[in-house]
């Protein structure tokens, strides 16, 4: 099992940036691809970034291409998303997810650790 701890959410006005910050513990943590959700109340969570095991793939959710970026620091067992250019339909939970593979996917059932959520809210 892994443990996952989001920081870094917040409020921040149209325009601003935001770094999220995740921190994982655990055994395996060194074969597991990482990624990040998002969830509005009343909407599914829908997929936002993923970065594999080696930092050398990552994939992106059309709404946040240009303008997010993840990166992975394997050996402080962390996983980043910073968010440029942020948007008022860009406020959601952002949740942390890891997966016991170091493929990453898209698909959130693929992702057996979750943290617990962090808010973040754009607004003016």
């Amino acid at each position: 099992q892994v443990q996952l701890v989001e920081s870094g959410g917040g409020l921040v006005q149209p325009g601003g940036s935001l770094r999220l910050s995740c921190t994982a513990s655990g055994r395996a943590f060194s074969s597991y691809a990482m990624g990040w959700f998002r969830q509005v109340l009343g909407k599914e969570r829908e997929f936002v970034a993923a970065i594999s095991w080696s930092g050398s793939t990552t994939y992106y959710t059309d709404s946040v291409k240009g303008r997010f970026t993840i990166s992975r620091g394997n050996a402080k067992n962390t996983v980043a998303l910073q968010m440029n250019s942020l948007k008022p339909e860009d406020t959601a939970v952002y949740y942390c997810a890891a997966r016991h593979s170091p493929i990453p996917t898209m698909v959130g059932a693929d992702f057996g650790s979750w943290g617990q959520g962090i808010q973040v809210t754009v607004s003016s």
